[in-house]
């Protein structure tokens, strides 16, 4: 049986039972003033590297191609096919050739990012803030004329009929420039017409013109072929060719051995000079990195293939001529594609690359000072027992010290406020320890004020004088 005194006894017990107040394991407040300025550094950092880091590259480029059935247009293709294969749509533009292109670039109205442009070109427009990918191939010039005799010099074509291409194009901007320099110039005895490519070629052989300028796809080997084979055309040598790539820096000096054009007719019988400025690449200088670097590698695929003017891995090349060589382009030929885009997708390589860039400073900031934390946090705890502490150490110095029943009163009272405000600050569980030790030590001051003022007190009293008397 159960004792019913016993059990009313332990019910009365827990009646008793107080509820006591939850001690916290964190000081919150602390934590947050520990973690805080770390937390704004780290968002600082990665609000700065945000805005150094390029956004993603857009999904779709303009390009001016040039000419309906011209090798600019094929070529435009060629790499639209290649961005495609990596989610990147290439818009081809209409273009009337080299020149074209680079005022439609330079069109600050105008939609367009990249187009081919000959060497030499100049544009109507502002051309500053182009920069070039490099060169992407040749561009042969020849000359063709009627002659009984061989040619030496352009100069000699005085007062000929001679057909020098259409407006906007690559060709007609460097016939000029040629002519120029030999003393013939537009509006003067030398009839200068616009036929360019097949309707330059049959004016030729037809008698109606003396000379025609070609270069590009209307002078591929086919056609340097059929006209070595007409009769009383030849091809114009350019015997002055290095005072000419001196005189036009964007010019190259081809050697074409003999019979490189057929070998049966050995055609050319001798070895010939031509002239050939490159093609370049040209695109604005905020061309996104990823998408310079796609550009040139899709270049290397086109052209990098050996032909009858070029060797093998030859172009794209970083020939710096009338734009510099963007910084981009310049590492991409130095170094390459990055990891990142050498074995993943381009999206996937985008993605990873710019999130690489926010995490430096999560690196740098956030992770040490996460590391960290805890001690600070630590520390500010400490700090503020070791606060209390130089309280205390004060008040027993100065109880040391002469003083009045008042003064003493006074220590007492302020020793009393010290231990008030320890035992009524929040505190971590984890500190426990230092509190108890810290609340030892002011009992410890406390008695020796109390044994102070005992003494003290004492000493204040009369002496005490024993009874005497008489029997």
């Amino acid at each position: 049986m159960t004792d019913p005194d016993k059990t009313t006894r332990s019910e009365g017990k827990r009646g008793l039972r107080l509820k006591l107040p939850r001690v916290p394991r964190i000081s919150w407040l602390d934590l947050a003033e520990t973690l805080g300025p770390v937390l704004i550094v780290s968002v600082l950092a990665i609000l700065v590297t945000m805005h150094f880091v390029r956004p993603a590259p857009p999904n779709t480029l303009t390009m001016a191609g040039g000419p309906e059935g011209s090798n600019f247009k094929a070529v435009a293709e060629h790499y639209q096919a290649i961005l495609k294969r990596n989610g990147i749509k290439l818009v081809i533009l209409p273009s009337n050739g080299s020149q074209d292109n680079l005022n439609q670039l330079c069109d600050p109205n105008g939609k367009v990012d990249i187009a081919l442009v000959q060497g030499g070109v100049s544009g109507s427009g502002d051309s500053s803030d182009l920069v070039s990918l490099g060169s992407m191939f040749y561009q042969p010039l020849t000359v063709f004329y009627r002659s009984t005799k061989p040619l030496a010099r352009l100069s000699e074509l005085q007062g000929k009929r001679i057909a020098i291409g259409g407006e906007g194009s690559g060709t007609r901007f460097l016939a000029l420039a040629l002519l120029k320099a030999n003393g013939i110039e537009p509006n003067g005895s030398t009839p200068l017409l616009d036929l360019e490519g097949e309707a330059a070629r049959k004016s030729l052989l037809a008698h109606q013109v003396d000379a025609i300028f070609l270069s590009g796809d209307s002078a591929g080997p086919a056609t340097l072929r059929d006209m070595l084979h007409a009769d009383g055309i030849r091809l114009f040598d350019f015997v002055q060719g290095d005072a000419y790539v001196r005189r036009f820096r964007y010019l190259s000096k081809l050697l074409i051995p003999a019979g490189a054009f057929d070998l049966g007719e050995n055609l050319p019988s001798t070895p010939i000079n031509m002239l050939a400025p490159t093609v370049e690449l040209l695109a604005h200088s905020s061309l996104h990195p990823a998408l310079s670097d796609l550009l040139i590698e899709a270049a290397r695929e086109v052209h990098g293939r050996g032909t009858l003017l070029q060797n093998p891995g030859e172009f794209p090349a970083p020939l710096p001529h009338d734009y510099p060589i963007s910084d981009d382009a310049t590492r991409f030929y130095k170094s390459g594609k990055s990891i990142s885009y050498r074995y993943l997708p381009f999206w996937l390589a985008s993605l990873l690359n710019r999130a690489a860039v926010v995490l430096v400073p999560i690196l740098v900031v956030l992770v040490p000072g996460l590391r960290y934390a805890p001690e600070l946090y630590g520390w500010r705890i400490t700090s503020r027992i070791n606060k209390r502490y130089g309280e205390l150490m004060a008040l027993e110095r100065a109880s040391l010290e002469p003083m009045s029943a008042e003064q003493r009163a006074a220590l007492i009272e302020q020793l009393g406020e010290i231990e008030k405000s320890v035992i009524s600050v929040k505190m971590p569980g984890g500190f426990a320890d230092q509190i108890y030790i810290l609340r030892r030590h002011i009992k410890f001051v406390r008695e020796h004020l109390m044994q102070r003022e005992s003494a003290s007190t004492e000493s204040d009293l009369p002496p005490r004088t024993g009874n005497s008397g008489s029997i």
